[in-house]
């Protein structure tokens, strides 16, 4: 058996390997952490700024209307003539809140056309998505 002599200098090392892997899992961590902080609402309108906006607890249905007058309950394109009654098969009994997601370049006439089909249903409440500035 060899003993180490007193005028032998051993080098440490550093094993960078676990670092690597430790680095990589955390990184992977936030990745998906931030997958899922992220919404998903589907088309992407720019919402205006209301600085009384409040959050609301439940959304049942949003509606997105498009800065070119298009509307859409979900992913689906649905006309305004149609809207009450696509409102109404999905939840025919049910109180309902309709989120309104309007573009802020939509004219006001259009989401007040979609306001009028909706308010014809007698349980359903209206809410209107904004930013805060």
């Amino acid at each position: 058996m060899r003993l180490p002599d007193d005028n032998e200098i051993t080098r440490p090392s550093v094993n960078i390997l676990p670092m690597i892997d430790v680095i990589f899992a955390i990184l992977a961590f936030f990745i998906l952490s931030t997958l899922y902080l992220t919404r998903a609402e589907g088309l992407p309108v720019n919402l205006p700024q209301a600085v009384t906006a409040t959050p609301q607890d439940q959304i049942d249905i949003t509606l997105v209307i498009t800065s070119e007058g298009n509307l859409f309950l979900g992913d689906d394109a649905v006309l305004l003539e149609n809207l009450a009654a696509e409102v109404r098969a999905i939840a025919p009994a049910n109180p309902i809140l309709v989120t309104i997601r309007a573009d802020e370049l939509t004219s006001h006439g259009q989401v007040v056309a979609a306001m009028d089909q909706l308010r014809t249903i007698d349980s359903v409440r209206l809410g209107i998505a904004t930013t805060r500035p």
